[in-house]
């Protein structure tokens, strides 16, 4: 049996570089594999990593590089690094789509008389539906609606960012904080 292990590698863009679909930043990446099958390209990679039973987001590593020097476990396939699991995974997401819905985020958050956070929530949510953790990824689904219900001014983010990975424009938020917005008084 071929042993597949994918590498990505963040390499600087050379000045003659012609391909600017490749380039993130100031930095670009490249993908090998093991048995030495060539993958120019990150679709490359991904069509391999599927073909090889891999998690075609972390490649099979089961660690993500969001950007250079910031990896974090892979939620695509709960840290296998196992294309199976990214399926069930796949799966479980839009299952959540479908029982997680605005009306009942936006319902529980109702019931809050003050500032909320997200893990509040998620809990909250899983307690509605009678969910055992795990079941469903509840907290990736709830952050999706309550991002949704800030977009169109439902709600404010209280929360400053944990972390800046790139400026700020590459944040992370642990477990933001958020705000009802008070009807306009007339």
């Amino acid at each position: 049996m071929t042993t597949h292990t994918i590498t990505a590698q963040w390499d600087e863009i050379p000045e003659n570089a012609d391909d600017r679909a490749l380039v993130e930043g100031r930095a670009f990446r490249t993908f090998r594999c093991s048995c030495r099958t060539p993958l120019p390209n990150r679709a490359a990679a991904e069509l391999h990593a599927s073909e090889t039973g891999q998690c075609t987001v972390c490649l099979g590593s089961a660690d993500e590089e969001i950007v250079p020097g910031f990896v974090r476990r892979c939620a695509a396939c709960a840290a296998t690094g196992r294309r199976n699991v990214q399926l069930v995974w796949e799966v479980a997401h839009g299952e959540a789509e479908q029982v997680i819905t605005l009306d009942l985020v936006r319902g529980l958050v109702d019931g809050f008389p003050g500032p909320f956070r997200l893990s509040e929530v998620a809990d909250a949510t899983r307690l509605t539906l009678g969910l055992p953790l795990g079941r469903l990824p509840v907290g990736p689904r709830v952050r999706d609606l309550l991002r949704e219900m800030e977009a169109a001014g439902e709600l404010v983010m209280l929360s400053a960012p944990d972390e800046m990975l790139r400026g700020p424009s590459v944040v992370l938020y642990r477990d933001p904080q958020w705000q009802r917005v008070s009807p306009a008084s007339p």
